[in-house]
C-alpha cells in the first residue's frame, strides 16, 4: 500500500487536479487557467497536499523546463505561414517592435514602480515580454473571437517566449560579469550566436524528420515517440550551449515541421495536442503549489505599483506602439493591448537566475520570486476571468458557434441549408466541385470550395462556429472519411454522415444521421416528390410523445432538436437526443402533413 506522501500518489495526484480543474472549466465555462492556479495553490501551501521542492528535489526545475520545451514546440507546431495572411505584419511588429518597447517600458516600471535596481529591473523587464502558450492556449479554446486576433495573440506569445527568456539571459551574463565594466559587445555576440546555433539545430531537426518520415525511414508506430525523443535532445544540446537556448531550438523545429509535409501530420498533432494539455495541467498545479508563505510574507506594497503599471500602463503602451501603422482594427488592438496573462516560463526564468544572482550576492535579487509569482497570479486571474466580457464589450465575441456545416452540395442539403439560414442560424456547404456549388452560391448560401479533409481548411474555416456536421456526400467512404478526421475536432457526438443504400454504417465513423438511416439518394427522391422541411415546438400540451406519434403515422423524418439554450443536437439510428417542453424539432416531411409551428 501507497503511502499519502510517495512519490507516485504525488504525480498521479497532479495529473487528477490538472485535468479535473480543465473539465470544471469546460463543464462551467470559466477560464481553465485561472481554475488550475486556484486548484494548485488548494493542494500546495494551503493543503499541504503538495510541495514540489520537496516531492522532486532537484529534478524539480529539469522536468519543468522539459515540459515547457515540449509545450513550446507544439506551440510552434501550430505555427503555419500562410495563417500569416491573416496577421502578419501585425505579428512581424509585435515581435521586432513590441519586445523592445515592451522591454523598455518594463524595465522602467519595475525600477521605479517595484524599486529594483536598474540591473534586475532590466532582468525582470526582459523576461516581461513574455506570455507564453501555456496560458494563451487554453484562454484562447475557451474564446469564439476573429481567427486574425487569435492568431496575433498566439503567435506572439510563441515566438516572444524563447526571446524573451534569451534578454534575460544577456542581462544576466552582464551583471556577473562586472555590470558596467562587462564587456557588452562580448556578451551581445555570445547572446546572438548562441542563438543562431539554437535556430539552426531546431531547423535541421525539423526539415530532418519532415525528410525521413514521408520516406518511410521511421514506421509509423515510432514517429510520435521519435518526434518526442528528438525534442527533448535538441532542448537539451542546444541548452547545453547556452541556458534557454532550447525554447528558440524546439519553437524553430516547431515551425519547420509545421510547414512542411510529413504525411502524417494529423496524427503526430493529435498526439501533441493530448500530451501538451497533460504537460500544461501538471505545469501549472507544480507552478501554483510551489508558492508558500515565505514568498507571500515577502511580496511588499510595493510591487502592487508595479503590477498596477504592467497591467494598464506597459502592456497598452506595448501593443498600441507596436500597432500603430498597421491596419488592425482598433478594438482588436485594444483587446490584445489588455491580453497578456504569463505563465510558467515567466516564473522558472525568474526563480532560476533569482537564484544564481542571490548564489553570486546581488542585493535584491531575491525580491524576483514573489514579484514574478505575483505578476502570474495577477495576471491569470485578471485576463482569465475578463477576457470573455471584454470581447462581448468590444463585439469581437462571436458567441457560441451555433452554425451547421453540410459537406457536399446537391438539391438536398441546398434545401435544408436555406431552412437553416431561415431559422437565424449560420450555415456553410463545403464541396470540391465549383459546379455543384453554383446551385448554393445562387439561393445565396455560403459555400466553401475545396477538400474539408485538407490542412488549408484551417485557414479559410473556424470550425469554432458550428455545432453539428453532416456529411452528406454521394460517397459513402468519403462521409466516413470526413467524420473520422473531423470528430476530434469538433466532437464526435457532433458529427453525422448519410449512408449508401447499402446503409453498412460504423459509429467509430460518425453517427447516421436521422432514425431510419436515410441515404441521400432516398432524401433527394423524396425532396423530389414534395417533401419540405418544417419545425414543431414542444410543448406542455403538444408533448414529444404526441409529436413522435404523429410522426410515426405519417412517415415523416425527425431530424435535429434545437433546444431553447440554442444548441442543436442531431438524431440518428443510435441516438435519439433529449426533447423537453420549449425544444423545437426540425423535420422532413411528406406534402400531405403541414408542419406544426407551435
Amino acid at each position: 500500500m501507497f503511502a499519502i506522501d510517495s512519490l507516485l500518489v504525488k504525480i498521479a495526484l497532479i495529473g487528477v487536479i490538472g485535468i479535473g480543474a480543465q473539465w470544471i472549466a469546460w463543464r462551467t465555462g470559466r477560464p481553465a487557467i485561472a481554475l488550475m492556479l486556484i486548484a494548485g495553490i488548494l493542494a500546495g501551501p494551503i493543503l499541504g497536499l503538495i510541495d514540489p521542492e520537496r516531492d522532486f528535489g532537484s529534478l524539480r526545475e529539469p522536468i519543468i523546463k522539459l515540459a515547457v520545451a515540449v509545450i513550446l514546440f507544439e506551440g510552434g507546431l501550430s505555427l503555419k505561414f500562410r495563417e500569416l495572411r491573416h496577421a502578419g505584419i501585425a505579428v512581424l511588429m509585435l515581435v521586432f517592435v513590441g519586445v523592445p518597447v515592451g522591454w523598455a517600458l518594463g524595465t522602467a516600471a519595475a525600477y521605479y514602480g517595484a524599486g529594483l535596481s536598474l540591473e534586475l529591473a532590466a532582468l525582470f523587464g526582459g523576461v516581461m515580454v513574455v506570455t507564453g502558450p501555456t496560458v494563451i492556449v487554453p484562454l484562447l479554446r475557451s474564446l469564439n473571437i476573429a481567427p486574425r486576433v487569435k492568431h496575433m495573440l498566439k503567435w506572439e506569445a510563441i515566438v516572444n517566449d524563447p526571446i524573451g527568456a534569451l534578454l534575460a539571459v544577456g542581462v544576466y551574463s552582464y551583471v556577473i560579469h562586472g555590470g558596467a565594466e562587462a564587456n557588452t559587445a562580448s556578451i551581445v555576440i555570445d547572446v546572438v550566436a548562441a542563438s543562431t546555433l539554437a535556430i539552426v539545430i531546431g531547423t535541421a531537426a525539423g526539415f530532418s524528420l519532415t525528410w525521413a518520415f514521408p520516406r518511410g525511414w521511421v514506421p509509423e508506430y515510432l514517429k510520435a515517440p521519435v518526434l518526442l525523443t528528438t525534442v527533448i535532445a535538441v532542448f537539451v544540446l542546444s541548452d547545453l550551449v547556452m541556458h534557454e537556448t532550447g525554447l528558440i531550438t524546439v519553437t524553430v523545429m516547431g515551425v519547420v515541421m509545421a510547414n512542411r509535409e510529413t504525411y502524417s501530420s494529423h496524427a503526430l498533432l493529435r498526439f501533441k495536442e493530448d500530451l501538451t494539455i497533460l504537460l500544461v495541467s501538471g505545469v501549472f498545479i507544480i507552478l501554483a503549489a510551489t508558492l508558500d508563505w515565505e514568498v507571500v510574507r515577502n511580496f511588499e506594497l510595493r510591487f502592487v505599483v508595479f503590477l498596477l503599471l504592467l497591467l494598464f500602463v506597459v502592456r497598452p503602451l506595448t501593443i498600441m506602439t507596436a500597432l500603430l501603422f498597421t491596419r488592425i482594427p482598433f478594438k482588436e488592438r485594444l483587446f490584445v493591448a489588455w491580453i497578456a496573462p504569463r505563465g510558467i516560463v515567466a516564473v522558472a526564468v525568474t526563480g532560476l537566475f533569482a537564484l544564481r544572482l542571490s548564489e553570486t550576492g546581488v542585493a535584491g535579487a531575491e525580491a524576483l520570486v514573489p514579484l514574478g509569482f505575483g505578476v502570474v497570479i495577477a495576471t491569470i486571474f485578471a485576463h482569465g476571468f475578463t477576457a470573455a466580457s471584454f470581447a462581448r464589450w468590444l463585439g469581437l465575441d462571436r458567441g457560441k458557434g451555433d452554425g451547421i456545416l453540410l459537406v457536399g452540395s446537391n438539391g438536398w442539403t441546398i434545401a435544408f441549408a436555406e431552412f437553416v439560414k431561415a431559422q437565424d442560424r449560420s450555415v456553410l456547404i463545403a464541396d470540391t466541385s465549383k459546379f455543384a456549388l453554383r446551385a448554393a452560391r445562387r439561393a445565396d448560401i455560403p459555400v466553401y470550395e475545396g477538400d474539408i479533409l485538407e490542412e488549408t481548411h484551417d485557414d479559410r474555416i473556424d470550425m469554432g462556429q458550428f455545432q453539428q456536421l453532416i456529411a452528406a456526400t454521394d460517397n459513402d467512404s468519403y462521409n466516413a472519411l470526413v467524420c473520422s478526421e473531423l470528430a476530434p475536432e469538433i466532437g464526435h457526438d457532433r458529427v453525422s454522415r448519410t449512408v449508401g443504400e447499402s446503409r453498412s454504417a460504423s459509429r467509430r465513423r460518425g453517427r447516421v444521421f436521422t432514425f431510419s438511416g436515410l441515404p441521400i439518394e432516398a432524401m433527394l427522391d423524396r425532396l423530389q416528390a414534395g417533401w419540405t422541411f418544417g419545425r414543431t415546438r414542444i410543448t406542455e400540451k403538444f408533448t414529444y410523445a404526441q409529436f413522435a406519434a404523429r410522426m410515426k403515422s405519417s412517415g415523416g423524418e425527425s431530424l435535429a432538436v434545437a433546444r431553447a439554450s440554442g444548441e442543436v443536437a442531431i438524431f440518428s439510428t443510435d441516438h435519439r437526443p433529449t426533447v423537453e417542453p420549449g425544444d423545437t424539432i426540425w423535420t422532413f416531411v411528406p406534402p400531405a402533413i403541414p408542419a406544426r409551428d407551435g
